[in-house]
């Protein structure tokens, strides 16, 4: 007797602090429950048959609302109720989440010569999200890149970068970033706000993140994906360094472009660690 039901995310993730109202035709209340750990509802008040409406709400989700009839043994069987992020965007499920290197790229590019583009990434970092439960806006991520590790596959440039006319790196070995807020910015879209320490110098940089979902690894794992891209400008950081080679044309373009493709497993450690 009584209600049963499962509220997810698009995801198929549990909404563990969902609560479920049903309603009579009149509107008026005739049952409340919370789901449990695993997002499932089971209340074993006895309704009398009819039809009745079943709304669900969590915070942060939009609510969502369906009919349910009631058999003769005073049962209700809602099934699985799906629920949306509000303003229609998604995250993971929340707790811990570890970025793992192997499988993930901290990219750059840069404009060379006006005409074409060096790409190079960071191969030594480690990042942690912290995805909350109910205010996803109180999400945060931190991440730290061993500014040594640049490779643009050349030997000669990789040797430049690091010197004192760009990171740096004897002085400066590590570059960090920490995650101040989030903003919803569309369908699976968020604006990720959060300082970066670059060069010695600490600068407010948002991350244009987008969400790709989630799924199992071969390893008995969860993992999710990201995509961020940002911009940012040398000179903001204290890195001047350029050679103007002919007509006013700068060797190394002023900007650069940050690309990040990201999975991370759930939890607070990597497997095998």
């Amino acid at each position: 007797m009584g209600l049963t039901a499962k509220i997810r995310t698009r995801d198929g993730w549990a909404v563990s602090h969902a609560v479920v109202t049903v309603t009579d035709m009149t509107g008026g209340q005739v049952l409340r429950a919370e789901a449990d750990g695993d997002g499932a509802v089971r209340d074993t008040t006895e309704l009398a048959p009819g039809a009745y409406t079943v709304i669900v709400t969590a915070v942060g989700y939009a609510p969502a609302a369906s009919s349910a009839i009631v058999t003769a043994r005073g049962s209700a069987e809602v099934g699985t109720v799906t629920l949306a992020r509000q303003g229609g965007t998604e995250l993971p499920p929340p707790g811990p989440w570890t970025v793992d290197p192997a499988h993930s790229t901290v990219g750059a590019v840069a404009q060379h010569l006006g005409i074409s583009s060096v790409r190079g990434r960071f191969t030594d970092f480690t990042a942690a999200i912290e995805v909350a439960p109910d205010d996803v806006a109180k999400s945060r991520v931190e991440a730290v890149i061993r500014a040594a590790s640049i490779d643009t596959g050349n030997a000669m440039r990789d040797t430049h970068l690091r010197s004192a006319d760009f990171l740096d790196v004897e002085t400066h070995p590590e570059i960090t970033y920490r995650s101040t807020g989030l903003t919803p910015a569309g369908p699976d879209r968020w604006t990720v706000h959060g300082d970066l320490c670059l060069h010695g110098v600490a600068r407010p940089v948002n991350l244009e993140l987008a969400y790709l979902g989630t799924g199992a690894d071969p390893w008995g794992g969860t993992r999710a994906a990201f995509r961020a891209t940002t911009e940012l400008r040398r000179e903001d950081f204290a890195m001047n360094y350029n050679q103007v080679v002919q007509a006013g044309i700068a060797a190394i373009g002023t900007t650069l472009k940050v690309e990040l493709d990201v999975q991370a497993v759930q939890g607070d450690t990597l497997p095998g660690v």
